[in-house]
């Protein structure tokens, strides 16, 4: 039986729904009559905290690009060694499966407009960081694009390969998935950066990601 009470659910436990809905159905599932019976409550608590869809589209997009800028960057950017923040970066964008339909669903979304402005915006802060990356490794900050775009595009492909193949990708706590990190780390450096020492610590961030 829904509750009665307007503000039983807080605008970030809408939110969260709502990009539950994103990685389950797409931005067509943020709907508010389904997602007010997913929650357990009328639609007086949808509007208790949002004026309309659209109002609880963008919440759930700024709490997507927090996480996957501010939060991801910012525990990457704990590494002092640029190599070591770029296998770091991979291995935590690589990790969730929520994470990763999640982005997929935004980027292949047409419309709204908005929904695009938040995919460009958390894609460039994400490229650049690369770039500083590969140019913290020596590099001019031409050859650090080059690179850091060819590192991008695996990424995007790896979304891809999720999508359609999801047997072919390694779980997060299985080895097949630190093999296939050091493997990428080994393609995505320049030859004078090579060999990466291979650290365990990413294969436990690897182990504690969420699906």
């Amino acid at each position: 039986m829904p509750s009665e009470t307007k503000n039983a659910l807080s605008a970030n436990d809408w939110a969260e729904a709502a990009l539950a809905a994103i990685a389950a159905r797409g931005i067509e599932g943020v709907a508010i009559e389904p997602l007010a019976r997913e929650l357990g409550v009328t639609k007086g608590s949808f509007y208790w905290h949002f004026a309309n869809r659209d109002a609880l589209l963008k919440a759930a997009l700024d709490c997507w690009e927090a996480r996957e800028t501010d939060d991801v960057l910012a525990r990457v950017a704990e590494e002092t060694d640029p190599k070591l923040r770029i296998q770091r970066l991979i291995t935590e964008v690589n990790t969730s499966k929520r994470a990763s339909r999640i982005y997929t669903a935004l980027s292949s979304a047409s419309k709204p407009a908005l929904v695009r402005e938040y995919v460009e915006r958390v894609s460039r802060r994400r490229l650049d960081f690369i770039i500083d990356c590969y140019a913290g490794l020596g590099m001019h900050v031409d050859s650090a694009r080059r690179w850091a775009l060819q590192t991008y595009s695996v990424f995007l492909g790896s979304l891809q390969i999720r999508r359609d193949l999801p047997d072919e990708w390694p779980a997060s706590d299985d080895p097949a998935f630190a093999e296939y990190v050091r493997f990428l780390m080994i393609s995505l450096l320049p030859p004078e950066a090579r060999p990466v020492a291979q650290d365990t610590r990413y294969q436990r961030v690897a182990r504690t990601g969420t699906s």
